[in-house]
């Protein structure tokens, strides 16, 4: 199918990239073919026209190429998205740099690296979660539920799901993926202990019993299970 170009218009803007539009950006970079508006709003769980305005954005930042599909069927053809070449330096903000000092100091100069970041990750857990009143008990989908916003808010792009008998959380986006691909171990350590600590710090019946990284190019999959000893413990389906 042939498609008719259109010119891209405005510079690239000098900000750094948001994570809703980072994660449009991300789609079109993984991507194996131009992709439309609905298609992208899709895949990263936002509203369409929410979808248009991040594309229209990174065309003006010329970090992706608009163009309009030529049709043999009468219909209003649609507008197609690519991402360019450029694009691959978008979005780099300067604690890339810094995440990627402390990884690597904490992967060379601990014991036991993984474990160290999984006790950090999870102790920055609790402190980004609002504990619940006294004698207020959460359940297992309230508790999913205020996992779900707070990774959302973190920039994870995650989607609950059951698979089976087990709760997984699907995360479609890592934040610090550049860092995670050179060291895993300690990046994904980190990131479990950040859902562990949350839901400890809520009390919840349910825990992040594993984390399973880069099943998928673009996915990762959160493992939940009920909480050994929990007073209000519910079964995980």
């Amino acid at each position: 199918m042939k498609r008719r170009e259109i010119t891209r218009a405005d510079p690239p803007g000098d900000g750094a990239l948001g994570d809703s539009r980072s994660r449009v950006l991300a789609v079109l970079q993984a991507a194996r073919a131009p992709l439309g508006v609905t298609d992208v709003a899709a895949q990263v769980g936002l509203h369409a026209n929410t979808t248009r305005f991040h594309l229209e954005a990174l065309v003006r930042q010329q970090l992706v190429e608009r163009a309009v599909e030529e049709r043999d069927v009468p219909g209003r053809p649609r507008a197609l998205y690519t991402a360019t070449a450029d694009s691959a330096r978008a979005g780099r903000r300067s604690y890339r740099l810094l995440a990627e000092i402390l990884v690597g100091y904490l992967a060379t100069h601990t014991k036991q690296p993984a474990q160290a970041a999984l006790d950090a990750g999870e102790v920055w857990g609790r402190f980004l979660t609002q504990r619940p009143a006294p004698f207020r008990r959460v359940d297992a989908a309230a508790a999913t539920g205020q996992l779900v916003d707070a990774l959302d808010d973190i920039g994870f792009a995650p989607e609950p799901v059951t698979a089976g008998r087990k709760r997984q959380i699907l995360l479609h986006h890592c934040p610090f993926r550049e860092a995670a691909e050179e060291n895993r171990e300690v990046v994904c350590s980190v990131h479990l202990g950040l859902m562990r600590g949350m839901l400890g710090e809520l009390d919840a019946p349910i825990e992040a019993e594993r984390l399973d990284p880069f099943v998928e190019p673009n996915l990762c999959v959160t493992g939940l299970s009920t909480r050994r000893g929990a007073a209000d413990a519910v079964r995980v389906s």
